[in-house]
């Protein structure tokens, strides 16, 4: 027969052991709490570009433009990213449509009321359409920063869906990105 002196070690060790568990859940689930990165890697950047492409546009109601086939790239510690895409042109003015490319780059923005992330301030590094002139390949250049920053501003690179902005009961919300060679590292904390 046990003494009540052991009885109560015993019972005390157990609570202890209770305690110590409850604290490394509760740790964890910290973890899970505060704020933390999502890794959003190029293939799934890329993937939800692909959907959005070829787009239509009619610039100055005189030339139809269309883009296609993006390629994005992450320009790492620059807080920026690069899109190339082939273009074709088409108008009225012209006898044939031309083809040929437009590289763009831009910073990357957090649209915290669309948890989405944005190229903003998009600076066009490349325009070229084969078969015209540079001078009128400036001016086109012109069109095509106006194409882009209007396009750029309505399609996002990534949405966050609604469960991924949810754990634990508690909402969170986007609030800082940075780059990486092959992914974007995004900070989410909880809304406050």
């Amino acid at each position: 027969m046990q003494s009540k002196h052991s009885t109560s070690r015993i019972q005390f060790s157990k609570l202890w052991v209770v305690f110590f568990l409850a604290c490394i859940v509760l740790a964890s689930c910290a973890n899970l709490i505060g704020p933390h990165e999502v890794d959003l890697p190029l293939t799934r950047l890329q993937q939800n570009l692909d959907r959005h492409f070829p787009i239509n546009h009619r610039v100055l109601e005189v030339f139809d433009i269309q883009l296609s086939q993006p390629q994005l790239t992450i320009l790492p510690d620059s807080g920026r990213v690069s899109l190339t895409m082939a273009t074709a042109l088409s108008s009225p003015l012209l006898r044939q449509s031309r083809s040929g490319s437009l590289a763009f780059s831009g910073n990357l923005f957090l649209d915290t009321v669309r948890n989405a992330v944005f190229i903003r301030d998009a600076r066009v590094d490349r325009f070229v359409i084969d078969g015209i002139d540079e001078a009128r390949q400036r001016q086109l250049a012109v069109a095509a920063s106006i194409v882009t920053d209007q396009i750029m501003n309505s399609m996002p690179l990534y949405s966050f869906h609604p469960e991924e902005l949810h754990y634990a009961g508690v909402q969170f919300m986007p609030t800082k990105i940075t780059t990486m060679p092959n992914a974007l590292a995004v900070t989410i904390e909880p809304v406050k």
